[in-house]
């Protein structure tokens, strides 16, 4: 197989049923396909969306009855009508059609240029609990990796029939369609980028400002200017009129960046993963250094100074724009690139989109050798959310763009997009508004991706001491949470990959009640309600907050509030707060507070709220197995590390129990069952050894198992 390649498995011959030109597939008991032929044959190959078209066997039936086709399974009814392929699906006893009123609506390619409302288009979750999704307009991926136009006339359908299961039908999405993959850790953490041309002493003293307020970053972003803008020749002008001719580009600006790989050397020491922004409409031109191995690897007399041109339709040129232009860049020491194609949706071949073929064909090479792969770059349709992270644009530096951010960021669960990145703080357009930036900071420490980020006159940069000192505390204090919060966001991000749990969705995937529907403005964070601030505060200087809960008992994490759930109300916030809320029996795994931009799990602190609950940690190895139990004033926590945990010290703090004095301490070795001890009414098990220490005593123990400390404070 080509190394742009793709297997899909194709239906078993048990789940097909044909009749005249038509074959229906029973991919799941909720997921029916509905093909048309044209050309003579059905298609098994895989499509741009498609990836997977035998991943269940359900047990069903069909009869025929004039020109419908009935399709039974254990759950659902399918009705299509062999003309016009409509299709009626009973679920539950109910008889119901797609219905586009009732869908609750996907994502959308980007929010360039934004200040408060986009168009998505539909998704596959609907309120009525079925939802149609027409891929006959894709193409189809040969084994090696080309492009091949489907036969005209055909039809391809989707008919998804999940009832109110959102969370159980998006599994079986990502079945049909691919799951999104694991991230590395350093794309969890907080991000700097601005669209600016930085020398590289001045991005260097920039990220050592930051880590001199104590400020840890993951991801060093240099945008467009690391390569030659301004001094490109004059006879070399752009395809789109609309931008100059230095917009594309691969060959470093010299003046400012003399030495990149002794600034990507510099970049690593600190710590950070690196990405540069990529605008590849113009093709690879005369001026550029790689451009004669460009031109000889496709076919064209260096003599000429003939442009390449940029089409991913083209095997020579697809293969020698990563060989050529990428791969040495990487090898220096770029982790990922930021794709930023804003050229429109046509390419040489008829229905397929250039921004496709680049999110696809940059994140398979970016995977080669057992690499993690990872792109930043916009949506391009169904199927996008295999090759994560999602770059939405350039907003503007409104209160109307950060309201819309948390409902289109959780929306797009609807259709697997779970990776959304934003200008964190809008793009453009604004005049340095202290609380608006406060306020979107926090929200993006509760989002996906925190990705500082902003065009280039100073007061829209995104440094937290340019908005005083007030405001600077605050946000250093909100960066510096987002990354304590990576072992909690990591283990989301596997659970996404391996379970299809999404970290960011609609509350609705957890609760089926109509107010759940209802709470736009807020979502589920994990295991965590999320209901950010998105207004100005009033005169008082408290920002207002409708807020919806559950049932159950939760605890707002900031301000330590109890709220019982199922109800309603307005929460009143102070700039160092936001409503956050913690269910009782929540765990929440933190990175120990600590200097530096490391992303190990070696120390913990795990915040516990009192209740039953349970949560398992996941490394990149090994795992924690926490849970808490309550009966009546006794609280018993225990913590379960695997044999190939990479933890070191555990320090658990309850968050809602007044602080207890240790009253006994003890300690045991490794070969003992548990260690308890008795902090007044609270009792902390740990199971199955090896612990090491409690408290103040000490043991022989595993050198690989983690110390578990316990802390008690207040919140």
């Amino acid at each position: 197989m080509s190394r742009f390649g793709i297997v899909c498995p194709k239906t078993a011959e048990e789940c097909v049923y044909v009749t005249d030109d038509l074959r229906f597939c029973v991919l799941s008991e909720r997921i029916l396909r509905v093909e048309k032929c044209a050309g003579g044959r059905f298609v098994d190959e895989p499509s741009q969306a498609i990836f997977c078209r035998n991943f269940a066997k359900p047990h069903f039936n069909v009869t025929e009855n004039g020109d419908k086709v009935s399709v039974i399974t254990n759950s659902t009814e399918f009705v299509v009508d062999k003309k016009t392929l409509a299709t009626a699906c009973v679920i539950d006893g109910k008889r119901v059609v797609p219905d586009a009123r009732k869908n609750l609506g996907g994502t959308a390619r980007t929010l360039d240029a934004t200040a408060g409302r986009v168009k998505i288009g539909q998704g596959i979750m609907s309120s009525n609990g079925v939802a149609v999704y027409d891929d006959s307009k894709t193409c189809l991926l040969e084994e090696d990796g080309s492009l091949r136009l489907r036969e005209k006339g055909s039809k391809d359908i989707y008919v998804f029939a999940f009832g109110r299961d959102f969370a159980g039908g998006l599994r079986e999405f990502f079945s049909l369609t691919g799951y999104p993959p694991v991230l590395p850790k350093y794309a969890l953490g907080n991000w700097w980028s601005r669209y600016h041309a930085y020398t590289a002493e001045e991005y260097l003293n920039l990220m050592d400002e930051f880590a001199a307020k104590r400020v840890p970053l993951t991801v060093a972003t240099v945008d467009m200017d690391w390569h030659i803008v301004d001094n490109v020749p004059k006879d070399c002008k752009s395809a789109n009129p609309f931008q100059g001719a230095g917009w594309t580009g691969y060959t470093f600006e010299k003046s400012l960046f003399p030495d990149y790989k002794a600034f990507f050397a510099e970049l690593k020491k600190r710590g950070l993963a690196i990405t540069l922004n990529l605008h590849p409409r113009d093709g690879v031109r005369y001026f550029e250094e790689q451009y004669a191995d460009m031109a000889r690897a496709n076919g064209i007399d260096p003599a000429t100074r003939r442009t390449v041109e940029f089409d991913l339709t083209d095997r020579k040129f697809l293969e020698s724009y990563f060989d050529i232009l990428h791969h040495p860049y990487e090898d220096a020491g770029v982790d990922f690139w930021w794709i930023d194609w804003q050229q429109g949706t046509k390419s040489k071949m008829k229905n397929v989109d250039p921004l496709w073929m680049l999110n696809h064909y940059h994140f398979l090479d970016a995977g080669r050798s057992g690499r993690t792969p990872l792109i930043l770059s916009r949506y391009a349709g169904i199927g996008s959310h295999r090759y994560p992270l999602g770059f939405s644009g350039d907003t503007f530096v409104c209160w109307k763009s950060l309201q819309l951010q948390p409902w289109f960021t959780a929306t797009a669960a609807n259709v697997g997009y779970t990776w959304w990145s934003h200008d964190i703080g809008g793009h453009m357009f604004g005049k340095g508004n202290r609380e608006l930036y406060l306020r979107w900071l926090q929200f993006g420490v509760f989002s996906p991706v925190n990705r500082l980020h902003s065009t280039k006159k100073d007061y829209y940069s995104k440094e937290p001491w340019l908005y005083g000192e007030e405001t600077e505390a605050l946000a250093e204090k909100y960066l510096r949470l987002r990354h304590r919060l990576l072992p909690y966001l990591y283990t989301a991000n596997r659970m996404t990959a391996e379970h299809g749990v999404p970290l960011c969705r609609p509350m609705y995937y957890d609760y089926d009640t109509v107010l759940a529907y209802s709470a736009r403005d807020e979502y589920m964070f994990g295991n965590l309600v999320a209901a950010p601030v998105i207004t100005p505060a009033k005169k008082s200087g408290l920002a207002e907050t409708k807020v919806w809960l559950p049932e159950g008992e939760w605890t707002n994490i900031f301000t330590g509030e109890k709220h019982v759930g199922e109800k309603l109300f307005i929460e009143r916030s102070i700039p160092d707060t936001m409503p956050v809320y913690a269910k009782a029996g929540t765990i929440i795994p933190l990175l120990a507070g600590r200097e530096g931009n490391s992303t190990q799990f070696d120390e913990l602190e795990v915040l516990v709220f009192k209740g039953d609950g349970k949560y398992i940690l996941l490394d990149e190895k090994g795992s924690v197995e926490f849970a808490v139990r309550t009966e009546g004033e006794r609280v018993v926590f225990s913590i379960k590390p695997s044999s190939d945990c990479v933890t070191k010290t555990i320090k658990v703090r309850f968050c809602d129990l007044k602080s207890p004095e240790i009253v006994a301490k003890n300690a045991i070795g490794k070969d003992a069952d548990s260690v308890t001890v008795k902090c007044c009414d609270t009792e902390i098990t740990a199971t199955e050894s090896p612990v090491a220490s409690v408290g103040e005593a000490s043991a022989e123990t595993d050198e690989n198992a983690p110390k578990i400390a316990a802390w008690f404070a207040e919140t």
